[in-house]
Order: structure tokens, then C-alpha cells, then sequence
């Protein structure tokens, strides 16, 4: 079995020790980290070596950086969309590992629908389309982790009116996934939990999170051949409760393979 982990962690230096309690205690193959906000020289790669797992980081001073934990040293690490948009911002990096093409990315936020943010986001979504025409296969096994900043669908908004205009229910945003899915992927925690209604980020505001005020932004999508092999998917509520908590969830999916 591969047990692999996506997570939002907004800070690996704030979330560290919950970060090495979640491999603790959930004993993950790989773990797909999203906002890690550190450049890859001040990530705790020691740290995380003695805990068993391999680092292939793309970071960033300040905002976004995403990163690769891997008990298998990884091979065949990239950094970029390999195309000649010039984006300073880092958000994709990918590595295979064990038989895996694995992919850990942070889809911008788009602050406004409308915005140049949201339309950075757009544009971003389709730099990722062109970029799995070009050099991936849904033949091949491949895992597209992170943090989608878009919720499929209404099952996955706890208050779907009130995000009705948020960029994280907005059309375009769904429909950039939705050609995810028509491209090749399966969204492996919709396969497990096809009545929706459970959560992987709480807005700290309004009390987003004992409200259970929650939307599904988080996801792991899977190519046939290695979503068929699914066992089981959850996220782990309990980690965003506690002191100090990022605003994400786990999401944990298991796969036999």
C-alpha cells in the first residue's frame, strides 16, 4: 500500500511539530506540502530526514512555495511548467517516485473574481493544461496533489450561496477542474465520498471552523491506472482543531499498489 498525504500547511516553520506529528501518526509514503512560505535553504530538511523522509523543495521568501516528502529518495525533481511565461512565484513541483509521477501545486487564490489576481489564476489553470498535454499521459500512474483554491462542486461548499461569488466557487474556476477530470484525472476523495459534505479548509474568520462553515479545496487526483487501485480517502478534521492549526486539513488517500 502507498498512503500519500496533501497538505495546505500556510508556514512549515509555524506548522513543523504538527507536521511531524502527522507523519507520526498517519505513517505516509509521500506528503504533498502547498504554502510552505520559506526559501528551499531554510526548509527543515534534517529535521525531516531523521523523521524518515526525503525533501525535494521548491520554495519562496515570504508566500507559496510547494514541496515533496518522499520515504523513497525521489527522482527526476522539476520546478517549472516548462514553458516561457516568466512566473517568480512558486507553486508546481513534481518528482517520480516508486513507480509515480507525483505532482504537489498551490493554484493561486484569485483574491476577486474579476481581478488580475483571479485572472493570474485563470491563466495559471491553463498554463497547467497545456503544460499535462505536452509532457504527461493518463496512461501512466500520476498523482496531481494540492491545493486546488476551487471547490468542484456544491456538495463541497457547506454554504453554497454565501461563496457563490467567491473565487472559490466561481464558474471558471470549476470549469478549469472539471478539464482536469476530462483530461484524464479521477478526483479519488469524490470516488470514496460521492455525497460530499465533508471539508479540508475553515476560513480562520467567523468562526469558520467550529461553524463547520467549510469548503473542499483540497484534492487528490488520480490517472485510471493508479486510481483503480484506490483503497480509501478521509481528512483529517482533527488537525485543523488544537493550538495554532493551519486553516487547512489533510487529505489522506491510500492506494494499493
Amino acid at each position: 500500500m502507498i498512503r500519500l498525504i496533501t497538505w495546505n500547511v500556510n508556514s512549515i516553520r509555524t506548522r513543523l511539530e504538527r507536521l511531524l506529528s502527522v507523519l507520526d501518526r498517519h505513517k505516509p509514503d509521500i506528503v504533498c506540502l502547498q504554502e510552505i512560505k520559506v526559501i528551499a535553504e531554510k526548509f527543515p530538511t534534517l529535521d525531516l530526514k531523521q523523521a524518515g523522509y526525503y525533501s525535494s523543495v521548491y520554495g519562496q521568501k515570504t508566500y507559496n512555495g510547494v514541496a515533496i516528502l518522499s520515504r523513497i529518495k525521489p527522482e527526476n525533481v522539476r520546478t517549472s511548467m516548462e514553458d516561457d511565461v516568466d512566473d517568480p512565484q512558486a507553486r508546481l513541483i513534481s518528482a517520480d517516485i516508486n513507480g509515480l509521477r507525483v505532482f504537489s501545486i498551490y493554484v493561486p487564490n484569485g483574491s476577486t473574481v474579476g481581478s488580475e489576481k483571479w485572472k493570474y489564476k485563470i491563466d495559471w489553470l491553463a498554463r497547467l493544461d497545456r503544460f499535462l498535454e505536452t509532457t504527461a499521459n493518463p496512461a501512466d500512474k500520476l498523482a496531481l496533489c494540492g491545493d486546488f483554491n476551487v471547490a468542484p462542486d456544491d456538495k463541497d461548499v457547506r454554504n453554497p450561496e454565501a461563496w457563490r461569488s467567491s473565487v472559490l466557487s466561481d464558474e471558471d474556476g470549476r470549469k478549469a477542474f472539471g478539464r482536469l477530470l476530462k483530461w484524464g484525472f479521477v478526483d479519488v476523495f469524490r470516488e470514496v465520498h460521492p455525497e460530499g459534505g465533508i471539508y479540508s479548509w475553515w476560513d480562520y474568520r467567523r468562526l469558520g471552523f467550529p461553524k463547520n462553515d467549510g469548503l473542499r479545496i483540497d484534492a487528490v487526483l488520480a490517472t485510471p491506472p493508479l486510481a483503480k487501485r484506490l483503497k480509501n480517502a478521509e481528512i483529517d478534521r482533527a488537525e485543523r482543531k488544537g493550538k495554532r492549526p493551519s486553516d487547512h486539513a489533510p487529505v489522506i488517500v491510500d492506494f494499493e499498489v
